[in-house]
């Protein structure tokens, strides 16, 4: 099976790039050792071009966050909007017979924060969106033209609300008071995913895809907490973390490592590991087994790919394309 992969010079299409080998076509806008097809997706006929002899589609290319100071909202509606729909309508076109999309938990925007005093919010597939960006809404709107193609046309679709796997350092300010990589592994309980657990879900939605038929799938770490315990992390999350993981302490404490006070929300991924067959395995505690060991706690992958940045030059925390890890 001939598998296009869009966005193959980034962080998750080198990634699949990678695992899927010889039998993968890449596309991008930038060139780079994976990507075969250069250009906008946006164009129809460069769309056209990149699905030739093409028996499945991983549409990765996007606009992400960090473009919506350096990309106007016209710019985000072409990358992430008109590129899709072309992809979409050019598959069916050409008979492909599944196409994976890319998207993300920042679509669900304003629902993961939850009132003053209230506990976490628990996000399953369920929540209903609620956009706080460009970047929210035109993927948003792109999941609605995935699930339109698919109920006109059958094309089986799966989409992958995925979580954080990238590398880069966090440009919220407050994230700046936790060393980077100790911010990273505190996220793996509620809202991040490793890289090679996210390339692995996309390989498993790849052979999932016509059966299921349609699907949107949250992909992030499976974290160790239940909605019993939503009250707790919103007021007192070390005290719930060292209840499940009572040596977290001392290996956070050998690092000069802390704990964040409150978490706000946990992404729930029991769908995508029900219907796709998808196991992740480098969730919190993994990473905690490796930092007991002096080891790295992300995977070889994660090391391996490192940064890909977002801009051609510096602009604040996300830096350049090629940043080493």
């Amino acid at each position: 099976m001939t598998t296009l992969v869009t966005g193959s010079s980034g962080h998750l299409g080198t990634g699949l790039m990678r695992a899927l080998g010889d039998e993968a076509v890449g596309a991008d806008l930038l060139a780079g050792p994976d990507t075969h097809v250069v250009g906008d997706l946006a164009d129809r006929a460069v769309a056209r071009r990149a699905l030739e002899g093409v028996d499945a589609v991983i549409h990765t290319a996007t606009l992400h966050k960090p473009h919506i100071g350096s990309h106007t909202r016209a710019d985000f509606i072409a990358t992430n909007l008109t590129a899709t729909l072309n992809l979409l309508e050019e598959a069916v076109a050409a008979g492909v017979g599944r196409f994976i999309f890319t998207s993300t938990t920042s679509a669900f925007g304003r629902a993961l924060t939850p009132a003053a005093g209230e506990p976490a919010a628990w996000i399953t597939e369920d929540v209903v969106p609620r956009p706080r960006n460009v970047y929210g809404a035109s993927k948003c709107a792109a999941e609605d033209l995935c699930e339109l193609i698919h109920r006109d046309h059958g094309l089986p679709v799966l989409i992958l609300r995925t979580s954080r796997f990238f590398p880069e350092t966090d440009d919220r300010a407050d994230a700046h008071v936790y060393a980077d990589l100790n911010l990273k592994v505190n996220e793996l309980l509620y809202r991040r995913v490793d890289l090679e657990d996210a390339v692995r879900a996309h390989l498993d939605a790849l052979e999932a895809a016509p059966a299921v038929g349609f699907g949107r799938y949250i992909i992030s770490a499976t974290t160790p907490f239940t909605p019993a315990d939503a009250p707790a992390l919103a007021a007192d999350a070390p005290a719930v973390v060292a209840r499940l993981f009572p040596e977290y302490e001392t290996v956070f404490a050998e690092r000069g490592w802390t704990m964040l006070a409150t978490i706000e929300r946990v992404y729930d991924n029991a769908r995508a590991r029900r219907d796709l067959g998808w196991a992740p395995r480098l969730d919190f505690g993994y990473a905690l087994e490796r930092l007991a060991r002096g080891e790295d706690p992300r995977s070889d992958l994660a090391r391996e790919v490192g940064a890909k940045g977002y801009h051609a030059q510096p602009t604040g925390v996300y830096t350049t394309r090629g940043r080493p890890a």
